[in-house]
């Protein structure tokens, strides 16, 4: 791939077809994230990476690539100042890739059923070739993570992280004469959440005997970049970090009676979470939308990656008072006119006994992990059991 320029489609090719024994079928995994097809393209010596935005196995419109790309990009320092990055990274729309393979003597949907077919191999777009100049300002900032412990009475050494992102994209492209991108339910609420759990475990009469940690992080919208920050410095030994209890994007419709888990298998906090909603006569719901990947998509995932056993959770499926047509079509009006759009913020009608609800939930969870000396395990198959293996056996 040296000096070459890539052509990539979005998510996994087990996302197109039936073929469950390819990648993870239908769900996406690691690999089918935009994040890391960056990364490999570099690693490969590519001058450029162009991913093909598809909506449905993209799980998000155009628009939201859009908005994303209006602003400065952010990244997390390094000491060749990003040098080992491809020179451009980006998106093409469907439209103007099948154009391009066109120009190229190919036809897209053809290659599109053969790139999801095992044993697949790139080819060349023959006699094209990419010419062009970016003119980039950088500059050097800090953006904050802000952590806040409340010290365990009995075994303060081992830790809980409750975890959400404060950040969101500030001020963007105007949409209907708006140009402040509030990020009000993303991730306005999961922080929210944050800061009434740590008063709640300030204010309990018994205080944990575990450490908690309240972690609100930074640069998520950017890559994860400040959670990935902590969890490749960590303050506190992650063999000594019992969970990551994560919270992002609650939704703001009122009380629901599942607990939809991402990544719904991976390790027994879902145990402690079911428990716990058992409490809430709420029962617990398998990731519906496993294709869209977000279980690599938050900040969870950043402790995940080095072993540590994360749980994100929220009510969003079953809508106590509505059912489930009632609150998939709040979902979707969401995604298709808010997400990662001015038009995320606050709304005084906002039913928020759903996002107590959840924040309750956490609460209990928290405190039995709390109350605990044993730590939760990845289920055998998880692909992060190794890391936490490794690490807790001091490797």
């Amino acid at each position: 791939m040296k000096g070459k320029t890539v052509v990539v489609l979005v998510n996994d090719p087990g996302n197109a077809g039936n073929d469950t024994t390819l990648f993870n079928g239908k769900a996406m995994t690691y690999y089918g994230r935009w994040t890391y097809k960056y990364e490999e393209a570099a690693r490969h010596g590519a001058a450029g990476l162009l991913i093909v935005h598809d909506t449905k196995p993209a799980a998000y419109p155009w628009s939201v690539v859009l908005s994303g790309a209006t602003s400065p990009k952010l990244r997390a320092q390094t000491a060749n100042k990003g040098a080992d990055k491809c020179a451009i990274e980006g998106w093409l729309t469907l439209d103007a890739a099948k154009k391009l393979f066109q120009a190229a003597g190919q036809n897209y949907d053809q290659l599109y059923t053969a790139a999801n077919t095992k044993g697949f191999r790139a080819r060349p777009l023959g006699g094209l070739t990419l010419t062009g100049s970016i003119l980039n300002t950088m500059r050097s900032q800090t953006s904050r993570n802000v952590l806040a412990v409340l010290p365990g009475t009995t075994r303060p050494e081992e830790y809980i992280i409750y975890s959400a992102h404060w950040d969101h994209f500030g001020v963007g492209k105007a949409i209907a004469g708006d140009s402040i991108y509030n990020g009000a339910v993303d991730d306005g609420t999961g922080l929210a959440a944050l800061l009434s759990i740590a008063e709640a475990f300030q204010q309990a009469k018994a205080k944990p005997q575990r450490s908690i940690v309240f972690l609100a992080v930074t640069g998520e919208e950017q890559g994860l970049l400040g959670s990935a920050y902590y969890a490749q410095h960590p303050p506190f030994p992650l063999n000594k970090t019992v969970a990551d209890l994560n919270m992002d994007m609650l939704w703001p419709y009122g009380e629901m009676k599942d607990l939809t888990v991402i990544g719904y298998g991976q390790s027994e906090l879902e145990d402690y979470a079911r428990a716990a909603a058992k409490e809430q006569d709420r029962y617990v719901l398998p990731d519906q939308t496993p294709e869209t990947g977000m279980f690599y998509r938050s900040d969870h995932f950043s402790f995940a990656h080095v072993g540590v056993p994360s749980l994100y959770a929220s009510g969003g499926f079953e809508s106590r008072s509505g059912g489930k047509e009632a609150i998939a079509r709040q979902r979707q009006n969401y995604t298709t006119n808010m997400y990662h759009k001015p038009a995320d913020q606050f709304d005084p009608s906002w039913n928020l006994s759903g996002i107590a609800q959840d924040a309750q939930l956490y609460f209990r969870v928290g405190q039995r992990l709390a109350s605990e000396n044993t730590f939760p395990q990845w289920r055998a198959g998880s692909e992060f059991k190794g890391a936490r293996d490794k690490g807790m056996s001091g490797q």
